[in-house]
């Protein structure tokens, strides 16, 4: 027996089956579309780039890079290991099928194509376009009829649409 056969109400851990009742698809809900398997990676792609910019960051910082204040540029690495760990959340929760990260990927999705077109535009096409054609891609999906009503389970409720 399952720990969600156990307990219904509670959300479903990675060992869960699919067909479990935690999982919704015995409730009626639908399967994972492909969609949010799209959006999990590309915001848990962003969320490594992110990392990879803070390790970069603070490796800089550690080797004496010159900086303007450099208490500014430790809050500045907080922040990137922050967000970095942010949209890994986002990644693994929206996968999971829960309503609240599609919130947390779009915003994420509108910064990154706010970086992406100065990028674009500033002289470096293939950076920016490696921004803009996931960021858009995940928009799209995001408003998927399918991905919304996967990704639709509050807390420990069954699906709310």
């Amino acid at each position: 027996m399952s720990r969600a056969s156990e307990n219904p109400s509670e959300p479903p851990r990675d060992g869960d089956t699919a067909g479990s009742p935690a999982c919704g698809a015995g409730a009626g809900a639908p399967a994972r579309p492909a969609g949010i398997m799209v959006i999990a990676v590309i915001v848990a792609l962003e969320a490594t780039a992110l990392l990879v910019a803070a390790i970069w960051y603070g490796s800089q910082l550690l080797t004496g890079a010159p900086v303007l204040s450099f208490w500014g540029a430790v809050f500045t690495l907080g922040l990137l290991l922050a967000f970095s760990a942010w949209l890994f959340a986002v990644s693994t929760f929206l996968f999971r099928g829960y309503r609240w990260p599609r919130a947390g990927a779009l915003v994420a999705q509108l910064f990154t194509l706010t970086i992406g077109f100065p990028t674009m535009s500033g002289g470096y096409p293939v950076a920016g376009l490696a921004m803009l054609v996931p960021a858009v891609l995940a928009i799209i999906l995001l408003f998927d009829r399918r991905v919304i009503a996967f990704a639709s389970r509050a807390g420990g409720a069954p699906p709310a649409l």
